[in-house]
């Protein structure tokens, strides 16, 4: 997430949310990621999502890593320097992600309330998620966030990267993880492809998540 801010292309549509309110606020990112963490943590309440040790650490952990990768880091401007930057960067965020989630110590706080949303409203995730970046992402960029090529290429690559990396990272032997998609009225499980089922409900290796 830092070396995205330093590569100067574009961020992912949370961090342009985040960007925004630094700049408006004065904060630095990390401490407005740590606190926007915990906001969106906040929310799982009323959807009755259950927090895990991975769910508190990636609120914490996040912003603390952006803020230290950004004290290290200078921002760059030259573009053989910025364009394998931020590819990197992206890379990086995917590994990161197959690793956290094959973990299972609970999904982050923008994970979760999508997955939240989706059970509580009956939407399909892949309606759910869509409008929660395209919000996101919206008022990342009236507030001054930066959108742009790296926008695009995180949105297009972090799902076939985090799929790519969890297989890599999955622990072998562990029972198979229950979907983070449920059914219309009670959980998805053997033959839950009938009629109650969400429209575009898939299985927990079919969410591509995102940053969180």
């Amino acid at each position: 997430m830092g070396l995205m801010v330093r590569a100067g292309l574009g961020l992912d549509p949370w961090d342009v949310l985040h960007q925004g309110l630094a700049e408006r606020t004065g904060l630095t990112i990390g401490t407005v990621v740590i606190l926007a963490g915990a906001l969106v943590l906040l929310a799982w309440v009323p959807l009755r999502q259950r927090p895990g040790l991975g769910t508190v650490s990636n609120v914490v952990v996040l912003g603390l890593a952006m803020d230290a990768t950004m004290a290290v880091v200078p921002d760059v401007r030259m573009p053989a320097v910025q364009i394998p930057l931020m590819l990197g960067a992206v890379v990086l965020n995917g590994m990161a992600t197959g690793m956290y989630i094959a973990a299972r110590f609970g999904p982050g706080p923008r994970d979760g309330l999508m997955t939240g949303l989706h059970r509580v409203t009956g939407r399909s995730v892949r309606l759910v998620r869509t409008v929660i970046e395209i919000t996101v992402l919206a008022s990342g960029i009236l507030l001054g966030g930066t959108a742009g090529v790296g926008t695009v290429v995180y949105a297009l690559s972090i799902g076939p990267l985090a799929q790519f990396f969890l297989r890599i990272f999955e622990v072998r032997g562990l029972p198979p993880a229950p979907s983070v998609v449920v059914r219309r009225r009670g959980r998805a499980g053997p033959g839950a492809d009938g009629p109650d089922r969400p429209d575009g409900a898939v299985t927990d290796r079919g969410v591509a998540p995102g940053q969180g």
